[in-house]
């Protein structure tokens, strides 16, 4: 439908909007006044259906819609503008959670307010969460200074702040090298590959999202080496493959105790094919794995009421990283210097 008038309605200008009913065609009509000459005018068209009425309304409205409504609120306007301020973030799970409705008024959000929830929040939550649940705010009021909604944006105005120390019982959330085989094998009752998972994660110090991403290919037998390269994780428009969080390849070696599961998942597959799926052939996350088995009924039965999904393969994240890794980096790159520590224990190896 092509909108050729004489008169067509400015940006910023209220329309009022009108149907009539004519032998069973339809004439959809607009009316404004002219600021300049303060004189009514009108455009109508006929049409045969509603849905046709609708849409001369949208086409007109859409070149005159005003966005600077300083009682609008941050949910009407994230709506408004779509999913402009997700541009950038990462499409992952968690920017489908940005989405929240808030109904605080745009122009009602100061930097004290922000600052103050960031105080409560900071306290349990660690840097990275704060930065992510920040990021989609900041963008979101970056597009209410460029609406004239607002003239700065608040939370570019925060106080320069120092991050406070979380104290958490940190001795109790580690597990042995035993009570993370008792939690597999607890995890296996439900199913085998919540068990498997469980072992990935711990033993290579890996992220959910990275033992989804892991391939048959990526174990290297030869050089005993499992290379976490991606990230497959669900997102708000499906399953997407994005980096490792450090943006970086990492080599990982092959503990002795994770060596049976290894082979076992590896053996006369293809080396393009997941290395793990779920029970129903889809991705394992921590929340789908916590609800299945139960997971917090696990490990307080173990004694670590406080272990959760990520946490438990906390311990083995320092042994691998800090002893083991520099060893499995020179295998694959000569050039790699190796700290003393790490050279003894080879020498101590081959003798």
């Amino acid at each position: 439908m092509a909108i050729t008038h004489l008169y067509v309605p400015p940006i910023g200008v209220p329309l009022s909007k009108d149907i009539l009913n004519r032998s069973g065609r339809i004439r959809a009509r607009i009316r404004w006044t002219d600021p300049v000459s303060h004189q009514r005018r009108s455009y109508s068209v006929t049409v045969d259906n509603l849905g046709k009425a609708s849409d001369f309304f949208e086409r007109m409205e859409s070149p005159t819609r005003s966005t600077a409504d300083p009682l609008i609120s941050l949910r009407d306007y994230t709506e408004m503008i779509g999913t402009r301020y997700l541009q950038g973030l990462d499409p992952t799970s968690t920017a489908s959670n940005y989405r929240g409705a808030m109904k605080l008024r745009v122009r009602s959000i100061t930097t004290g307010m922000i600052d103050r929830t960031i105080d409560a929040w900071e306290i349990t939550c660690s840097p990275s969460t704060l930065k992510n649940t920040i990021a989609a705010l900041t963008r979101a009021l970056d597009e209410a200074v460029r609406d004239e909604v607002i003239t700065t944006n608040p939370t570019r105005a925060r106080a320069r702040r120092q991050r406070r120390p979380v104290r958490t019982s940190f001795a109790l959330e580690i597990l042995s090298l035993a009570d993370v085989f008792k939690l597999a094998d607890l995890c296996r009752t439900v199913h085998p590959d919540y068990g498997d998972f469980v072992l990935l994660c711990t033993l290579l110090a890996a992220r959910s999202s990275e033992v989804a991403g892991l391939l048959v290919g990526d174990i290297d037998w030869d050089q005993k080496v499992v290379t976490i390269a991606r990230q497959h994780f669900p997102g708000a428009g499906g399953l997407c493959v994005k980096p490792t969080k450090g943006r970086r390849v990492r080599f990982v070696p092959i503990l002795k105790p994770l060596e049976a599961t290894l082979r076992r998942l590896t053996d006369n597959r293809d080396p393009s094919e997941p290395l793990l799926r779920g029970p129903r052939g889809g991705v394992i996350t921590t929340g789908s794995l916590r609800q299945a088995t139960k997971w917090d009924s696990l490990v307080a039965a173990l004694g670590h009421p406080g272990v959760t999904t990520t946490r438990s393969q906390t311990y083995w994240r320092h042994l691998v990283r800090k002893r083991r890794c520099p060893l499995a980096r020179r295998q694959r790159h000569p050039r790699t210097r190796v700290p003393r520590d790490d050279q003894n224990l080879s020498s101590r190896r081959q003798n």
